[in-house]
């Protein structure tokens, strides 16, 4: 087995005497693996009923024989203007009552009938007639999956899973707090997916909105996945992520995969990218237990839907190929093969660029998918990793629900900063949930839990006692998952672990300045908690200001661990001085020690990868 090397492959775009030259140059850059079919839906069924196969069978013909692996996909992310036409209620409405119409892609409702009886019946006739293809390798469901409505056909499902998860008209009363603004529900058809109104939405009707809209995508998902599995169960089953996505909770997808995909597209404009490439491919790799995942999606060259579309410098494509590869990588495919003429995508990179093989790009991806093909033996092993980062889904979506006392604090960026500088000192993270398995980790870091339910706040307990150390930032414990804020301080069930009780919120616009003997003194920005020790050591307090003299970072023995508990957001430099110092109390080492700034090192099986970002 060698680690796969492709992309994207949209023959439908071509007339027939381009394939042969596709396939042609395949082989000169070594790729093993293309997608097929993912917005082919109108060229296999241009009409009800009417499915036109002979031009794919030219198609995984031509591939096979040249030794090329496919991950076919099934169509459904976009279908055709027919089904749109016939069927309107397939069409998406938004919260504003306005129907999205045929003419780009993704226009469905994962709700309507009319929908998932036709993406069904196109997802049985391809396994009916695929399912055992030589050229089969994997199936690709769907395409980054997503999508939003709020029509009466999601109203209807909605209050269904309303019931099973309440139980009745009672029980949903009191999750929702309807007594706020007389908001109080007397018969199921009077309850409505969040749509526009005339103030504030109530909270937990928007979260529980998006919890739903994520286990119907997965509905979707699980029924096209079922189809292709009962006609060959021996071929594994993916879609792809995309990276840092709110709408679909990555948890409770990646338990219903064979393996992970991710497609992501750092901006080459961010001095940021590589941090946050990284970060997000340590995410897929944690989705799927820290089996290898696959790089389903990347541009050779510029993303054409950046307001900037700045293509990918020399060797850069191959610099984030292979740090994906070091964090666990078994495949290294991008979007797309050859670049489109015409379309939305017309401006895109590929692998093939309009420029065609004579290129800067095809030479680089030739070059790439020989050194892929030279790392034999990488394919299959796993990375290891001392620290993991709490990640929970409903804590961030609830964290950035209306009316928080601070808009701006956004919980992918506190995930971020409390990642960077354990990243710079190449520290490898995985990441978990808060109440999955912690024990093998020497170091717990929980940027912020917002919301945290009863069995995440004894799962986090019961790490510390069992000897882990634990580093908790700020705006947690607050509210339960039915957004019920707990009362008597926070952070809520994990005041006693702290040993910290925080009486009061202080989102602020000025920086705060700290005072610490422990880890020299330092400004904080945004946030700040009145907060006073109950059993716990302070390390760092506020100097001035209403907050003077209030504990800011507190450290805090609970029975054979240490929790940390940082009631703001230090500026970067005092932020990697305390990790560094938790990390070394903890026995957490870099992957290699003294490297310059820039360079990253991955450990993964029994090689070590050193990328240089300079």
């Amino acid at each position: 087995m060698a680690l796969g090397f492709g992309g994207d492959y949209n023959p439908e775009q071509w007339e027939p005497d381009v394939w042969a030259e596709d396939v042609r140059l395949m082989g000169e850059a070594g790729v093993n693996l293309v997608t097929v079919g993912v917005f082919a839906w109108a060229a296999l069924q241009p009409e009800p009923g009417r499915y036109t196969f002979g031009w794919l069978d030219d198609v995984l013909g031509l591939l096979h024989g040249a030794g090329i692996g496919v991950a076919l996909a099934t169509p459904t992310a976009s279908p055709p203007p027919w089904l749109g036409h016939r069927h309107p209620d397939t069409l998406p409405q938004g919260p504003d009552g306005v129907r999205r119409l045929y003419g780009s892609r993704n226009q469905y409702c994962p709700c309507a009938p009319a929908y998932r009886r036709a993406a069904l019946a196109v997802t049985e006739a391809l396994a009916d007639r695929y399912a055992h293809h030589p050229a089969l390798r994997l199936w690709h469901i769907g395409n980054e999956y997503g999508t939003a409505c709020h029509c009466e056909h999601c109203a209807r499902r909605f209050r269904g899973w309303l019931a099973r998860r309440y139980g009745d008209l009672d029980g949903l009363n009191a999750a929702w707090g309807t007594a706020v603004w007389s908001q109080r529900y007397g018969d199921w058809a009077e309850v409505l997916p969040p749509r526009r109104v005339q103030y504030v939405i109530n909270p937990l009707q928007d979260l529980d909105y998006q919890r739903f809209v994520s286990d119907a995508l997965l509905e979707c998902f699980a029924a096209e996945r079922d189809a292709v599995r009962a006609r060959n169960p021996a071929v594994p089953v993916t879609t792809n992520f995309m990276d840092f996505y709110r709408h679909t909770d990555g948890w409770r997808w990646a338990a219903e995969e064979d393996v992970v995909s991710l497609d992501t597209y750092p901006d080459p404009n961010d001095p940021g990218a590589a941090l946050r490439g990284a970060m997000s491919k340590d995410v897929v790799r944690s989705l799927g237990g820290g089996r290898p995942w696959l790089l389903m999606e990347q541009s050779p060259g510029a993303a054409s839907w950046r307001p900037v579309a700045t293509p990918k410098r020399p060797g850069l494509n191959r610099l984030w190929s292979l740090q994906a590869v070091a964090r666990g990588a078994d495949a290294v495919l991008h979007f797309q093969w050859r670049a489109s003429r015409q379309g939305a995508e017309r401006a895109h990179g590929a692998m093939v660029p309009h420029a065609g093989p004579g290129s800067r790009v095809f030479r680089e991806i030739c070059e790439l998918g020989r050194e892929l093909a030279e790392l034999s033996g990488v394919e299959g092993t796993t990375v290891a990793a001392d620290v993991a980062i709490v990640l929970d889904w409903d804590a961030w979506r609830a964290v950035e629900l209306d009316h928080q006392p601070h808009e701006g604090f956004r919980y992918v960026d506190r995930l971020t900063d409390y990642y960077a500088p354990l990243w710079r000192a190449n520290i490898t993270c995985d990441f978990a949930p808060a109440a999955g398995a912690l024990g093998r980790y020497r170091l717990v870091l929980v940027p912020n839990l917002y919301q945290v339910a009863p069995d995440a706040a004894a799962n986090l307990a019961a790490y510390v006692a069992g000897g882990g150390t634990l580093v908790m930032g700020p705006f947690s414990g607050v509210a339960d998952p039915a957004e019920r804020i707990y009362t008597g301080g926070w952070p809520g069930p994990l005041r006693e672990v702290f040993g910290v009780r925080v009486e009061e919120h202080w989102p602020v616009l000025t920086p705060l300045d700290v005072a610490s003997a422990a880890l020299g003194d330092f400004t904080a920005s945004m946030w700040g908690e009145w907060a006073e020790a109950s059993g716990a050591d302070v390390v760092a307090a506020y100097r001035g200001g209403p907050l003077d003299g209030r504990p800011a970072i507190l450290r805090h023995r609970y029975g054979g661990g240490t929790a940390w508990y940082v009631t703001t957001l230090p500026e970067p430099d005092a932020l990697a001085r305390l990790l560094a110092r938790v990390c070394a109390d903890a026995g957490v080492e870099p992957v290699v020690a003294g490297l310059p700034p820039g360079v990253e090192a991955v450990r993964r099986g029994d090689r070590v990868f050193l990328l240089d970002h300079r």
